[in-house]
């Protein structure tokens, strides 16, 4: 295909939302109008919009007015329907089933040449399969408020995430103090621990908890209990969904999206709230700050972020750079295979620099 051949491209987002989404789409537009004059057509509610031609409408510059600041996605998104995998009840059971060539027809139908797909691991993985196995031209961004990709070194939506949960910790603060309590503020993050670090030592948090370090009770406890020695009768401890205890394993909250296929991480927050009440009589609160870390409007980082990504990934469909996504590499906004970018989760190093710091200005991650 040669890059004249493009002239109509499709967009998506999908997985779960966050800050940045909508000016990345901003700038997969401006770019695509201004550059090279494309049109751009919208896909509804990730890959599900691609089963259903319906869900599909071209996105014209009065769409893209004014949502540089805006949270969320004018495009809608989901974190299920894996056309190669989809999932559905059918009298009280599961079944699975390759839908996947419904949404190539699709595709052409919309008369579309390539497609931007912008998100996390999972949604990348899927348009990996339709550029490797139905042969659909293919750019990816990534996305995630976890950090969690080891191919670039920073996703949009993570900064916003971080100042969410920092100004979290900071009004937990003073109720703790207040009250004399331990607050325990359960953070997102899948897998790793980015989130919980970075705002637990942005937030003055006294105890840090992440997957990448599984914790001893007894050290949270000794941790708490030198803070009240010496009259300081409160602690603020930030813990990361993923956390668990040495020798343990994730606390995964029971619900339907499991029955689809999709662990949901959480509960270790209401968890280490219990353990330490078993230990000690100090009174202790949980706080799960949930998906207020995927709402509202992008830091400015993230919105420069998420402008960089978008311009970079029309450029490289142009540049018939298939089977590619965009990413950071500081200064430079460059591109790496997608099968490659998804291989691995990027985790915090439990020897590594951060980690170090922390533990200088008296953090315990409870080892």
């Amino acid at each position: 295909m040669a890059a004249s051949d493009i002239q109509r491209i499709g967009v998506l987002t999908g997985g779960g939302d966050c800050p940045g989404l909508n000016a990345v789409i901003r700038a997969v537009t401006k770019t695509a109008n201004k550059v090279y004059g494309l049109t751009v057509v919208g896909i509804e509610d990730g890959f599900d919009g691609l089963l259903q031609p319906y869900k599909a409408k071209e996105i014209t510059p009065q769409m893209i007015s004014g949502i540089l600041s805006q949270g969320g996605t004018i495009l809608g998104t989901t974190n299920r329907g894996n056309p190669f995998e989809y999932k559905r009840k059918v009298n009280n059971k599961i079944i699975q089933e390759d839908i996947s060539d419904i949404a190539v027809k699709n595709f052409h139908a919309l008369n579309l040449d390539a497609l931007i797909v912008i998100g996390g691991d999972g949604s990348l993985k899927i348009a990996d399969r339709f550029f490797r196995e139905k042969g659909i031209p293919v750019v990816g961004i990534p996305k995630t408020i976890d950090n969690d990709l080891e191919s670039t070194d920073m996703t949009f939506g993570f900064r916003t995430a971080v100042t969410t949960a920092t100004e979290a910790i900071d009004k937990l603060h003073t109720t703790a103090e207040s009250h004399h309590r331990i607050m325990i503020l359960e953070l997102m993050g899948r897998y790793v621990g980015w989130i919980a670090l970075e705002s637990g030592i942005a937030g003055g948090a006294d105890v840090i908890i992440i997957p990448e370090i599984p914790y001893k009770i007894e050290k949270i406890v000794e941790k708490v209990s030198q803070r009240s020695s010496v009259g300081k009768k409160f602690s603020i401890i930030v813990v990361a969904e993923g956390a668990k205890p040495e020798g343990g394993t994730h606390a995964i909250k029971s619900s339907a999206d499991q029955e689809l296929g999709a662990e949901r991480l959480g509960g270790a927050g209401e968890r280490l709230g219990y353990e330490l009440n078993e230990i000690t009589d100090i009174d202790y609160r949980v706080t799960v700050l949930g998906h207020l870390q995927r709402g509202g409007s992008p830091s400015a980082l993230d919105r420069i972020l998420s402008t960089r990504f978008g311009e970079k990934a029309v450029h490289l469909l142009m540049q018939k750079e298939f089977g590619k996504m965009v990413c950071l590499k500081t200064p430079n906004i460059k591109s790496v295979m997608i099968d490659e970018a998804v291989s691995r989760f990027k985790s915090v190093d439990p020897s590594g620099e951060m980690v170090k710091t922390a533990e200088s200005i008296g953090i315990s991650f409870g080892r």
